[in-house]
């Protein structure tokens, strides 16, 4: 029993490091797939050749590749030596309307035309790195594919900003085209970069980690009438003003904020076409983010309730309507306790932190309502970098600290290699 003790041990060291040396090995093909992708951002829905490039390089790696994924994603299939269970790993891959501002050399100047407008296009949130990094991982897998206990799926995700008005797309269509089957996912891991963190740290939260987003159209419906007379109408402007403010004593008076964090947000007002008209109508368009599933409906019902009702009270009508954008980014508690000693071996204890929810989005979170998932947050800042001055994502300044993606690889690489190795089928 000891010789066959020592013989394993030194097989798994033997491994290690074969692994340690082929991420090694990769980091600057990890950095150069980043600042293309960065150069060549494409909207969401619209990732036609980043999604070639991608299903052109898993090919070269002998993985299955499966294209035209809810539109343009792109799936790769590995297939170890070993049976086991399904392992994914997620990327996202759509950029935004933003007008790129920073001095890099790879900048993007690109241009596009969104919601009519022309506008720039950024990989302003880290999509690119997410990318690299899984096509990072996908190499390194494939290097060791015949000593893999499973299979592993590299899902490459279109549209994780939202699908254009009208389409369908993102994760959510992902699993409606059955992207989790076929074969059956057992567990999904996920990682998104962080501009405000150092280089080096991983952020984590069990149970809801980021909150779920949903769209509200609010249309107030008053009188039109002259402005110099507004007595001889109902002005819609005017009630929308009060709405607004009932909305926000929702978050304010009747909501228990210190269980969870919850937003009202009016982002868009639209109404009236002169400044001497009282116009008959007032469209108002909003987001509301919430972390508890039951925070969530009170909300909701509340708001349901309240606005027609502020209307009424001044002689108006309104209609409200709440639409699903994203889930509540729930991480599965046993797997994030299962894999919480992976993150620490792999970054060093100390720069793995848990950290508090935050009220950003991911529909990650449609992947994470199918099977068990891991979705966590990976630094991008230069250390010497103070967080207030690091550029906020979705804006033209956001930097993203090349040294910190090659931990990504490695950290997507132990979690799919130790959930296989210690759950065996």
């Amino acid at each position: 029993m000891k010789k066959l003790a020592i013989l394993f041990f030194m097989t798994f060291n033997a491994q290690s490091q074969e692994v340690d040396d082929l991420i090694s090995n990769i980091e600057s093909k990890v950095i150069e797939w980043r600042r293309d992708f960065h150069e060549n951002p494409e909207l969401s829905n619209r990732e036609f050749k980043t999604a070639e490039k991608i299903a052109n390089y898993l090919k070269s790696l002998g993985l299955e590749v499966q294209t035209d994924v809810a539109h343009t994603g792109v799936v790769g299939i590995l297939r170890g030596g070993k049976s086991g269970p399904v392992v994914a790993l997620r990327a996202d891959i759509d950029a935004l309307p933003v007008t790129e501002r920073t001095p890099v050399s790879f900048a993007s100047k690109v241009k596009s035309t969104y919601n009519g407008i022309e506008t720039g296009v950024m990989h302003a949130c880290g999509h690119d790195t997410h990318i690299a990094i899984l096509m990072g991982t996908a190499e390194v897998l494939s290097k060791i594919k015949n000593d893999i206990h499973g299979t592993v799926k590299f899902i490459f995700q279109p549209a994780e900003e939202g699908p254009p008005e009208g389409e369908k797309g993102g994760a959510k269509l992902m699993v409606e085209e059955g992207v989790l089957k076929n074969p059956d996912v057992d567990v999904i891991f996920g990682l998104h970069i962080a501009s405000g963190t150092d280089v080096g740290v991983i952020g984590y939260k069990p149970a809801g980690a980021m909150a779920a987003a949903q769209r509200f159209v609010i249309k107030v419906k008053g009188k039109q009438t002259h402005g110099a007379r507004p007595w001889a109408g109902v002005d819609p402007i005017v009630v929308s003003a009060q709405i607004i403010n009932g909305l926000q004593t929702i978050i304010s008076r009747d909501t228990e904020l210190t269980k969870e964090a919850a937003v009202i947000t009016i982002g868009m007002i639209h109404g009236g076409v002169r400044n001497n008209i009282i116009p008959e109508e007032v469209e108002m368009t909003g987001t509301i983010r919430t972390l508890d599933f039951g925070m969530q409906k009170k909300l909701n019902d509340e708001m349901m309730h309240r606005v027609p009702a502020i209307a009424e009270a001044f002689g108006a009508k309104a209609e409200i309507e709440i639409k699903e954008a994203t889930l509540i980014t729930y991480n599965d508690v046993e797997l994030v306790n299962e894999m919480l000693p992976t993150l620490q071996k792999t970054a060093g204890e100390k720069n793995v932190h848990l950290m508090a929810a935050i009220t950003g989005a991911e529909d990650f979170s449609y992947f994470q309502k199918e099977v068990p998932g891991f979705y966590f947050f990976l630094g991008g800042k230069p250390v010497n970098l103070k967080s207030e001055d690091a550029s906020a994502h979705h804006t033209p300044d956001f930097y993203i600290d090349e040294s910190g993606m090659i931990l990504g690889v490695k950290t997507f690489v132990n979690l799919t290699l130790d959930y296989l190795n210690n759950n065996p089928k």
